[in-house]
């Protein structure tokens, strides 16, 4: 029951988001892809899926802009040009996972410093239920947060999960199951 709770909020939350950015842009079928329309159309929204797995918009931004110039040096490697933007997402995702292994890194030699806030103006659209998931996610680990956030905000499936996060389809159930205990208990008011 509890779990039903926190997913629900989970999914209103990153749901909200989604839909502020609006729907992802459908390429016309006659036109060739090309590497400035990728980044026209796809830029800001992993702009925020990177902000909501490394809470900062400056690295956020990037590791966005990493994925982009990975993509442009091995453009002529691609499969298809329909594959391009599952590597930028599994691109986003792994180099939010290396800012936050340096980050711990430097946590250990280097006495932890504030965790940095929010942006008002995010802050500001967001209802108190919402901030109060987004403050407990941000609290969660690391693998949690990408699952719930790839799944919620980014509205892909336990497979495009597992394919991006390049874990298997019952890590991604057991993790996001976890996550969203753990998100329960931290949105409980205290006794």
């Amino acid at each position: 029951m509890l779990e039903g709770n926190a997913e629900r909020s989970v999914e209103a939350t990153l749901g909200h988001l989604r839909t502020m950015d609006g729907p992802v842009p459908a390429q016309p079928p006659a036109a060739p892809l090309n590497l400035e329309d990728l980044y026209r159309q796809h830029r800001m929204r992993l702009v925020r899926l990177a902000i909501l797995l490394v809470d900062e918009p400056a690295t956020a931004e990037d590791v966005v802009q990493e994925a982009f110039t990975g993509l442009h040096r091995n453009w002529g490697r691609l499969r298809d040009a329909a594959a391009a933007v599952g590597y930028l997402r599994t691109a986003v995702v792994n180099g939010s996972r290396s800012v936050l292994r340096r980050r711990k890194t430097a946590r250990e030699y280097v006495p932890p410093h504030a965790v940095n806030a929010r942006s008002a103006e995010s802050l500001a659209m967001l209802s108190s239920e919402h901030q109060a998931v987004v403050n407990a996610l941000s609290k969660l680990p690391p693998r949690q947060r990408e699952v719930l956030v790839l799944r919620y905000y980014g509205g892909l499936s336990e497979a495009e999960i597992s394919e991006a996060a390049g874990i298997s389809k019952g890590t991604v159930k057991s993790t996001a199951s976890r996550a969203l205990e753990a998100l329960q208990k931290a949105m409980q008011p205290p006794q």
